[in-house]
């Protein structure tokens, strides 16, 4: 698990977010984005949002560079060589 911290903390129903924390991705997850999405942004939203622990609609309130940033944490992931820093479950 990775954490990543926002720059842009996201704000829903008065709680303000700073962290988000992503776990690897499994088969299933990119299945069931796969399923669920109609476009490609909204496969990957969906694909996050799950592996994020978040709704989708939490993600479409990030800024973009916190965006890239969970991206990039994703693209991390499929890195050979790359372990997370947490075990996973």
């Amino acid at each position: 698990m990775e954490k990543i911290t926002l720059d842009y903390p996201v704000e829903i129903g008065g709680e303000k977010t700073k962290e988000l924390t992503m776990r690897r991705c499994k088969v299933r997850d990119q299945k069931a984005a796969g399923k669920a999405g109609n476009t490609d942004e909204e496969k990957e939203t969906i694909l996050f949002a799950n592996l994020c622990s978040v709704t989708p609609e939490f993600l479409d309130e990030l800024d973009m560079l916190d965006y890239q940033k969970v991206q990039e944490t994703y693209e991390s992931f499929l890195s050979p060589g790359k372990k997370s820093k947490v075990p996973a479950d």
